[in-house]
């Protein structure tokens, strides 16, 4: 079933929700979600690094209180932006789990540490991944037990691709489906697994499971869609 992309979001149900995360439970999907630090240190379930496009608002998540973040609605909606927290005690290990570290202003290290103390004891099955090779990084540090992912742009050149897998030492990667079917992805799915984001259609899916592990897909690149 793969992992649905920021859940399984649609009409009336916001992405990051819990709405959305309850959607993907009730067809055993696994769930990918983006987390950012909040002004006061807590994590938040939030893609953007502003609320303007989901919120209508010009506040941004890393100067905002948590408090302030999740009085507000998403997609007038009436659902809020969730705390990690409310995530994994929703889930509670019923699937797998992929958390996309979003960073801002140098953070890396610090919004790292405050997911890995959130999922300290999570019963289930989680990645943690980033665009950014310095989360990696950190987690090979200070907690090489928790499975690390690097995610990595389609654009992204052979020698920053090497540079960041190298600083990384990623357990896995997820990449671009405009890249998946590159001869690089191949040779790395040898010694790595390989998930592809974002699937988005029957045809790609198709492609995605020849060339991937796992899928990251959203509306119609749900498996048996």
């Amino acid at each position: 079933m793969g992992f649905a992309h920021r859940g399984l979001h649609g009409p009336g149900v916001p992405e990051n929700s819990l709405a959305a995360f309850r959607a993907a439970l009730d067809i055993g999907a696994g769930i990918e979600c983006d987390v950012r630090l909040s002004g006061d240190g807590q994590v938040m379930v939030f893609h953007d690094h502003d609320l303007r496009r989901l919120c209508a608002s010009a506040l941004a998540v890393e100067s905002t209180p948590a408090a302030t973040l999740a009085a507000q609605k998403l997609y007038d909606s009436g659902e809020h932006i969730p705390r990690l927290s409310e995530m994994l005690d929703l889930v509670a290990g019923r699937v797998p789990l992929l958390v996309e570290v979003k960073c801002r202003g140098g953070n890396a290290a610090q919004v790292t540490a405050a997911v890995v103390a959130q999922l300290n004891g999570y019963p289930g099955p989680v990645g943690v991944m980033s665009f950014e090779p310095s989360v990696g990084r950190w987690l090979a540090r200070h907690e090489p037990q928790v499975r690390r992912g690097l995610v990595i742009s389609g654009r992204a050149g052979a020698f920053d691709r090497w540079r960041s897998i190298r600083s990384a030492s990623p357990h896995f990667l997820a990449v671009d489906f405009g890249a998946l079917t590159r001869t690089w992805v191949q040779k790395a799915r040898r010694g790595r697994w390989v998930y592809s984001w974002t699937i988005r259609s029957p045809d790609q899916g198709r492609t995605g499971e020849v060339h991937a592990d796992a899928l990251i897909w959203e509306g119609d690149g749900r498996p048996g869609a």
